[in-house]
């Protein structure tokens, strides 16, 4: 943000004739009457969404990372076996994404099919 650009906000503190009480209407019991929808909204499918295909990169991206370390062959075998037990996991986590996403891809084609 350019600074010659900014504005500057005055901020007063209230004095002490300001009254700083509650309303007298705290109630907020109707907040808590509706009913949670079966479906995210939009906004939070598609973050999930997103975070999810992020996870699925940060996990592909460290298990090259580990393929690269290993195919060096210079760490000792302590070392190989720890990354090696940390590959397998992440492979398992890529697999699980993919698998995940397949059902998903699966599933909007076949009510696609239903809806045609």
């Amino acid at each position: 943000m350019n600074p010659a650009s900014a504005t500057t906000l005055d901020w007063a503190l209230p004095d002490a004739s300001t009254s700083l009480a509650m309303p007298k209407n705290t109630d907020k019991s109707e907040l808590f009457n509706e009913e949670p929808s079966a479906q995210p909204e939009p906004a939070v499918a598609a973050a999930a969404a997103t975070d999810e295909v992020s996870r699925f990169e940060d996990a592909l991206g460290e298990l090259e990372t580990i393929v690269g370390q290993m195919e060096r062959g210079d760490l000792k075998l302590e070392e190989s076996l720890r990354l090696f037990e940390r590959g397998v996991a992440l492979t398992r986590q890529c697999r699980q994404s993919l698998e995940t996403a397949e059902l998903k891809v699966r599933n909007l084609l076949a009510s696609d099919d239903s809806a045609g």
